[in-house]
């Protein structure tokens, strides 16, 4: 399944996105168990709330952090997360 850039992006009702207190950094909830996140990564998928496509993604990241070139890295993280199963499309 490949991203559709223009489409917006969800997280998926299969997971739970919380801060995990013991670990110190933000994870992913599932039946099976939990992936720990890195900042960069916990920061873009709190942006796939079902309101916003890949562009807006990006302008939203690259304004909080004051900086510019963030889309292929954002990209590339979005389609690990759809390819497993963190993120949605309609």
């Amino acid at each position: 399944m490949a991203l559709d850039p223009d489409l917006p992006i969800s997280f998926s009702p299969m997971h739970r996105l919380q801060w995990e207190e013991a670990q110190q950094k933000d994870v992913i909830l599932y039946p099976e168990g939990m992936v720990e996140l890195n900042q960069s990564s916990a920061e873009i998928l709190k942006q796939c709330d079902g309101s916003r496509n890949v562009e807006q993604i990006v302008t939203e990241l690259e304004k909080k952090f004051a900086t510019s070139g963030l889309k292929d890295d954002i990209v590339g993280f979005l389609q690990i997360a759809l390819q497993n199963g963190w993120i949605q499309q309609p």
